[in-house]
């Protein structure tokens, strides 16, 4: 679990040095609160500020005694923020790739697929860069997920060579594939690969994976929409790797 949940929580989580980011209801006051804005300031842990329903909305469900509405959450076990491919992938045991992926609001919903079944981060390699009304709409896609986990725009060629530098095993999910999801090892180091829906996931990918995954169908219209695609890698992944249990 990333959430530390409540003011006892944070704070004692925050003392550990396990805090990461902490969110925190706006205009909420109370003299925890007050002594967990001092402590996270000195150590350097940022602070964001969300509306009661953003806080309720992202909170996990309340155990007996906690309160159903929570003022303050802490993020832990993941840096929202990483400097560059070399630190994300050093940092990392389990990473997203959306390949050649064009529109913002698909890169958006991919980003917050990707948190919430808790990777540690998302690589973009779009066809070309993003511009600002681009990132923004991501941004709102994503449910501001994006604000509690690393996304690293790059190249192909770069993405590979760091993955393989870091002992990751690339496994994609392509209707080239030979073997089912479930058929796959996603334990360990792992990058993920979506691509877009139209063109798929590039050759230079496909030819530096160490396995390529094919979603099942039995339907006429052999293709499902990125997102189904993503959902499925990412239970599974969950499943394998015992997240969210």
């Amino acid at each position: 679990m990333l959430q530390k949940r409540g003011e006892d929580e944070v704070l004692e989580s925050l003392q550990n040095d396990e805090v990461e980011l902490i969110l925190v209801q706006r205009e909420f006051n109370s003299e925890i609160l007050t002594k967990i804005i001092d402590l996270a300031t000195q150590k350097g842990v940022p602070i964001e500020e969300g509306s009661e329903r953003d806080l309720w909305r992202m909170a996990r469900p309340a155990k007996e005694g906690e309160p159903e509405h929570p003022r303050i959450l802490g993020l832990v076990g993941r840096k929202p923020h990483r400097e560059n491919l070399d630190d994300l992938f050093a940092n990392s045991k389990l990473l997203w790739l959306l390949d050649g992926v064009s529109y913002a609001t698909n890169l958006g919903f991919g980003i917050r697929t990707a948190e919430v079944s808790g990777a540690d981060g998302v690589v973009l390699a779009p066809p070309e860069p993003m511009n600002h009304v681009e990132k923004r709409t991501m941004r709102k896609a994503s449910m501001k997920a994006i604000r509690f986990l690393p996304v690293i725009e790059s190249t192909i060629s770069e993405i590979i060579l760091t993955a393989k530098k870091y002992d990751f095993r690339i496994i994609s999910a392509e209707d080239v594939g030979e073997i089912h999801p479930w058929e796959s090892d996603m334990t360990g180091k792992v990058l993920l690969v979506v691509g877009a829906e139209r063109h798929g996931i590039c050759d230079e990918i496909i030819e530096a994976s160490d396995q390529v995954i094919r979603l099942p169908m039995a339907g006429f219209v052999p293709s499902y929409n990125l997102q189904v695609a993503l959902s499925a890698l990412a239970m599974e992944a969950m499943k394998q790797r015992k997240l969210g249990i």
